[in-house]
């Protein structure tokens, strides 16, 4: 019997009982699965919503996210020592086991056509989220707060101090 020591070897990538296929048998036999599909993965609202701003801010015409309320709270927060921009500011999102919905808050620049950049805002969330978490994005609502004209000064902007 000169066959029981091949029984007992691992099959090789030219062998004829099909290379890759023993390895993945070797896992089922294991641990019950591939190793990918062993645990859960649970992606939380905040990590969509900062996803969604970075990518909404990415599109030319958006000047800031969120309403003037929020804008001026967030800048006052931005101001504080050691903290950090709020990259969630004027984004709210609802996420499920498989599917997430976004709702933004917008400050467009004048003179943009704002269906189109809305449309483009929709698109670049779609495709950062989804690329991102796996998660299908069933709806994105995009909210325009304002516009920013030319000769309005910004509401982050630090205003001139009164004593030096």
């Amino acid at each position: 019997m000169t066959e029981s020591p091949q029984r007992n070897r691992p099959d090789s990538p030219g062998s004829a009982s099909g290379g890759d296929d023993g390895r993945q048998s070797q896992f089922s036999k294991r641990g019950g699965g591939a190793p990918a599909t062993r645990g859960r993965t649970t992606i939380a609202d905040g990590v969509v919503e900062k996803i969604a701003g970075m990518a909404a801010r990415d599109v030319v015409g958006v000047h800031a996210m969120g309403s003037g309320i929020s804008r001026t709270f967030g800048a006052v927060r931005d101001r504080v020592p050691g903290g950090q921009k709020s990259v969630s500011r004027g984004v709210k999102a609802e996420v499920g086991e498989s599917q997430a919905a976004v709702d933004l808050e917008i400050v467009v620049d004048y003179g943009v056509a704002i269906n189109e950049v809305a449309g483009d805002v929709r698109e670049n969330v779609i495709a950062a989220v989804e690329r991102m978490t796996g998660l299908e994005v069933v709806e994105v609502n995009i909210a325009v707060s304002d516009v920013k004209l030319p000769d309005e000064d910004d509401d982050e902007d630090e205003s001139e101090s009164r004593v030096q």
